[in-house]
């Protein structure tokens, strides 16, 4: 059974940065691409970033374009998500995802979750 592992998560003030981790355990699953995810209090789950395998491919929401970094170690099993200049709007619950098959900026598309760690961004 696959699991990923969130951490990296907590309190910061506006303007500065957190770098989140995904680990990932069980299996020899390999997945085509890894996500992040985020859901702040009574909001929908949205896409923030994804990576593909090979980590050559990456794609990122608007809205954390230019101040996101998503990354990869594959030797480690672990995705990055390097946020700078983060804002009160950054917070909420950050999720890994991973998916079986291609990349993705919907969350229907992926197969496994983690549980999620907590971001937020004081003003």
């Amino acid at each position: 059974q696959v699991q990923l592992v969130e951490s990296g998560g907590g309190l910061v003030q506006a303007g500065g940065s957190l770098r989140l981790s995904c680990g990932a355990s069980g299996g020899t699953f390999s997945p085509t691409s890894t996500g992040w995810f985020r859901q702040a209090p009574g909001k929908e789950r949205e896409f923030v970033a994804t990576i593909s395998r090979s980590g050559l491919s990456t794609f990122y929401a608007d809205s954390v374009k230019g101040r996101f970094t998503i990354s990869r170690d594959n030797a480690k099993n672990t995705v990055y998500l390097q946020m700078n200049s983060l804002q009160s709007e950054d917070t909420a619950v950050y999720y890994c995802a991973a998916a079986k098959v291609g990349i993705w900026v919907v969350k229907d598309r992926y197969d496994y979750w983690g549980q999620g760690t907590q971001v937020t961004v004081s003003s």
